[in-house]
């Protein structure tokens, strides 16, 4: 039996891979490992497959100078800038998406953090939210302290999202503005309001494999239940915009070992799906099980009509899928 099989059937008997194992998948044969992590995958989830879309709530003009981002007010890339959207606003897009068969819907906004005056502009957005649709509600909106956190949760917030982006020892080459312990910070915040927590990172910022696994060992540790994987959309204008592209063969590579770290987390395709060339197809038969679908932040994203028919095709159920109203 080879070490892939080993290792998997281990996984799917309730084992935690350690650090050396995880590294060891580095250089095992790629279709074996993704066959594996789609085994470990259906072991643990079945064909559950959970879709979400985003709404840019507060666009631009960000204080952080994170070398990936479009909004950063440090890079002059066009982006649109905008204040928070209203209620209305943000409930009037909710339900477009929920019309569309989408059932979880996050708002997400530019900047560090929000001020309490924020924070009761989208308790309303929330609690409106909880009111008028099904839809369950998740916020991506930087470094909340513990009564911010406290007062969305009574509003209706169910998951806070914030990626790491990047391992500790890199994420000083990414951004310099905040650290890898203010993010785990926020989430460890978010947890202890009793919020379930989401949280991935960016692949293709000039980390090492390594940085990549590793980033995943503590995401185990929080005990996040959807982890993002983007692939960097490089964006004229901001520091990072020459850097090469990912190949689709390391990231499949990437949610298969993430997936053996992690069996129970969704493993969510997130930004950038368009620089695979195949919409992330090859990563949801690698062990990934969930999708942002539609427009990401500022750029495009895939069609949650093309989604559909594409995760209906690999014979995946999308999780708590609520039917397009005619």
């Amino acid at each position: 039996m080879s070490f892939i099989s080993e290792l998997k059937d281990k996984v799917i008997n309730g084992y935690e891979i350690n650090r050396e194992e995880a590294i060891r998948l580095l250089s095992e044969d790629l279709k074996e490992l993704c066959d594996a992590a789609n085994e470990i995958r259906e072991k643990f989830h079945g064909d559950d497959f959970d879709f979400c879309s985003i709404v840019n709530a507060r666009s631009g003009r960000c204080s952080e100078n994170c070398k990936y981002c479009a909004q950063s007010s440090y890079y002059h890339t066009g982006a649109p800038e905008y204040k928070l959207l209203s209620a209305d606003e943000i409930v009037e897009d909710a339900k477009k998406k929920e019309a569309a068969g989408i059932p979880r819907y996050s708002i997400v906004t530019s900047g560090r953090t929000l001020s309490n005056r924020d924070v009761e502009q989208i308790g309303e957005a929330i609690r409106r939210l909880k009111k008028e649709t099904k839809l369950s509600v998740c916020l991506s909106a930087g470094l909340l302290n513990r009564e911010q956190f406290d007062k969305l949760k009574e509003a209706g917030l169910t998951r806070f999202h914030n990626n790491l982006e990047t391992y500790r020892r890199h994420f000083p080459d990414v951004c310099t503005t905040h650290t890898y312990d203010d993010k785990i910070g926020a989430l460890q915040n978010a947890l202890a309001a009793g919020l379930e927590i989401c949280s991935g990172g960016i692949m293709g910022l000039g980390e090492t494999m390594e940085d990549r696994i590793d980033m995943c060992l503590d995401l185990r540790k929080l005990g996040v239940k959807s982890t993002p994987v983007n692939v960097l959309n490089a964006i004229p204008g901001t520091p990072y915009e020459n850097l090469p592209k990912l190949t689709n063969d390391e990231f499949c590579r990437i949610v298969a070992i993430y997936r053996f770290i992690n069996p129970k987390a969704f493993i969510r395709l997130a930004g950038g799906r368009g620089v695979l060339g195949d919409d992330g197809k090859r990563a949801f038969k690698s062990g990934a099980n969930a999708a942002i679908t539609d427009d990401m932040l500022t750029t495009a994203g895939v069609n949650s009509c093309k989604d559909f028919e594409l995760v209906k095709g690999l014979g995946f159920k999308p999780h708590g899928f609520i039917a397009p109203r005619t």
